[in-house]
This record gives structure tokens, sequence and C-alpha cells, in this order.
């Protein structure tokens, strides 16, 4: 039985997203129908309808989405209707990485999340003209009021969490957090210093505190961000304008060099920054996204005397471990999401789209009329 529902459509690389009437086909054994409450707006998103992703258009985007289970297929055994969920990425679960807890490098990634179809090159969504539209976008298009997914990338909810404001957990906060507690795990009382305060460096700010870093800088030009990131935990804002040295500044701040470094912007004099703000040893995770190659040039002593630099997807995190973890920390008042946000109704998606853009807002979440 198919179903109507209103979906953001892309038309054409940056073009406008259009609110379109679409229609949702039957589900597959293995597939889900989530009615979605609220969908966060990621930088990927906003990177996707510029080209700067191959996903193929006429397109839905949106990929950090929560709501509750309306429909399952026939093979699904581990969700029931009614179940609150969020959205994370799509992995295959069976590959080498997969299997050892390291699904967001699943040697599917890409026809999973950037595709457009499902395995078999058919898609979720019709137009009002009965044309087929590209959906599966990690695994969900939730830019939608109604998203067919899996129990690959849908996780339970635990109770006494906002449905509404939970679809971030899914992609920006958990990567942010998820690379501080999963891959640089930083000692108590150590250093860190963040790059860019958006959500996900608001995250790893927040994560930073939870691992119980003594010193925790934040670095980012919006000043609008700055007391945001003090109440999150950071004991030290700065803009980076008006320092010739940035690296050598934070160095003196942190005693000689920052234990680790997050650097969620990818711009190469950013990870250069971050890389020169280290102690030695220290270590640089950057996970800032940035459209097509990104080459960059780092200075190899940095790198000789003892620090690295690694990079990280989507936190290198198991989102059915990881998510329901994050959400308990929120729960518990650690971790609080609702800090980062901004709602905004569906139908006012041009001015969360524009205030996001602008900088405005942290995280702008898109929510529906349930």
């Amino acid at each position: 039985m198919s179903r109507t529902a209103t979906a953001a459509v892309l038309r054409e690389y940056g073009g406008p997203l259009q609110l379109e009437t679409v229609t949702v086909p039957d589900l597959r054994p293995d597939e889900i129908l989530v009615r979605i409450h609220g969908v966060g707006i990621c930088h990927t998103d906003l990177t996707a309808a510029a080209g700067g992703v191959p996903v193929p258009v006429p397109v839905v985007l949106g990929h950090e989405g929560a709501g509750i289970v309306t429909e399952i297929g026939s093979a699904v055994s581990h969700l029931a209707v009614g179940d609150a969920v969020v959205l994370g990425f799509d992995s295959c679960r069976q590959c080498r990485n997969c299997t050892r807890g390291r699904p967001s490098y699943c040697t599917r990634f890409a026809p999973l999340n950037y595709g457009g179809t499902r395995t078999d090159g058919t898609t979720v969504l019709q137009d009002s003209e009965g044309a087929w539209l590209h959906g599966n976008w990690f695994g969900q298009s939730s830019f939608s009021s109604l998203v067919v997914a899996t129990e690959r990338n849908a996780v339970r909810l635990p109770p006494d969490v906002s449905i509404t404001l939970a679809g971030p957990l899914g992609c920006g906060l958990a990567t942010g957090a998820g690379t501080v507690l999963r891959v640089l795990r930083p000692e108590s009382d150590s250093s860190i210093v963040v790059f860019g305060l958006g959500a996900v460096g608001m995250a790893a700010i927040m994560a930073a505190r939870i691992a119980g870093c003594a010193t925790v800088i934040g670095i980012d030009p919006n000043e609008r961000r700055h007391d945001l990131a003090r109440e999150l935990g950071a004991t030290e804002v700065i803009s980076p304008a008006g320092y010739d040295d940035l690296g050598r500044h934070l160095r003196r701040l942190t005693g000689g060099g920052a234990d680790c470094a997050v650097e969620s912007v990818g711009s190469e004099a950013v990870v250069r920054q971050a890389l020169s703000s280290l102690g030695s040893p220290g270590v640089c995770a950057t996970l800032g996204l940035r459209a097509g190659r990104n080459p960059i040039t780092v200075d190899q002593t940095h790198l000789l005397n003892g620090r690295t630099l690694t990079g990280v997807i989507e936190g290198d995190v198991d989102p059915h471990r990881f998510l329901p973890e994050l959400a308990d920390l929120w729960r518990d008042g650690r971790f609080p999401v609702e800090k980062l946000v901004r709602t905004f109704d569906f139908t006012k998606l041009d001015d969360a789209l524009g205030a996001v853009r602008s900088g405005e807002v942290v995280k702008a979440v898109l929510t529906f009329d349930n």
C-alpha cells in the first residue's frame, strides 16, 4: 500500500529545496517506515545540495532524522511499530570493518549512503507525476515526513528523551562526541583544543568535559557562539583573528602544547593550526568535510616530533552502541542537546537554511506537525 508524504526535493545542484508531495511505495521485508518528528540540517546536506557530494538528482536529502516506527517489513525482528528511533548512517553490517565494530568505514559506505537507491537500484520515492526520486541518502532521506529505513541504521531511543530533538545524535553530535570519547580518548586532566564551534565542535566540547579534560579551548571567529561553548564546558574560547601565530599562542595557553585537537573545519590553514597547537606527542583529528578533493600540506617535522594527524568519519562509532549512550548522557544532563538546537517548522525550511548558512544557529532542526 503506497502512502503520501511531504518532502523537500532538490532537482538540480545549487537549486532550491522545494516542498512537494511524494509517494512512498510498499516496504521490502527488511525495511521500516518512520514518521519523522524532527530532522537536523547538517553541513553535509548543504555540501550535497551544492553538488559537492556525488548523490544523483532529483533527490531528497536529510540524514539526522528521528521519529516513530509506523510499519515494519516481514523480516524485521529487532524493532516494532511504535518504537521511537533515531536514524544514523547506513552500513552493510557484514564486511570486515563492520563486524569489528567500525561501520563508519564500511566497505560499501559510498553506495549505501550516497547512491540514492536501494542496493538493487530501485528508489523509495516518487513525485506527484509518478517519476522516481532518489532517496536512501544515508539510508533515510529524512527531509520528509515519512522515511523508509532499515534496522541497519535505525536505533531505538531510550525513554524520556525528546524524539523531536534527537535527530542530530545520528550524525553531527555523534561525530564530535565519538571523536573525543572513542578516537582521541583523552586522559582526565589533559588538554584539548577544538577548532570550529558548530554542532560537531560543540559536541566535542561537551565530550571533553565528560572525559574530564582540565583544559578545553574552543576556537571560532563567530563570537556569538563563545558564551555557549563556555556554558558547555570550554575553559577558554578564542577568536582566531588577531593572532599572527595561533598555534604558538595555544601552546603557551596549554603549557607547551595541547594533548589533543579536534579540527572540524577542513581547510588547510585550520588543519595546520591544529597540528601546531599540539604538544609532543599529541593527536589531531580532522573531521571537516570539503567538496571534492581537498589537498593540504603539513610540516613533516610536526609529525616527526611524535604528533599524529588522523581523519575520522562519523566519530568512528557503531551507532547501535554509541547513540543510546549519548541519549543516556543527554537524559542525565551531561550532554544537553537542547542548548544547541533551534527548531523550525518544516514549512519554514528556507528560514532554517538561511539561519544555518549565516551561522545564526548552531543546529537547526526541522519539525513536523504530527
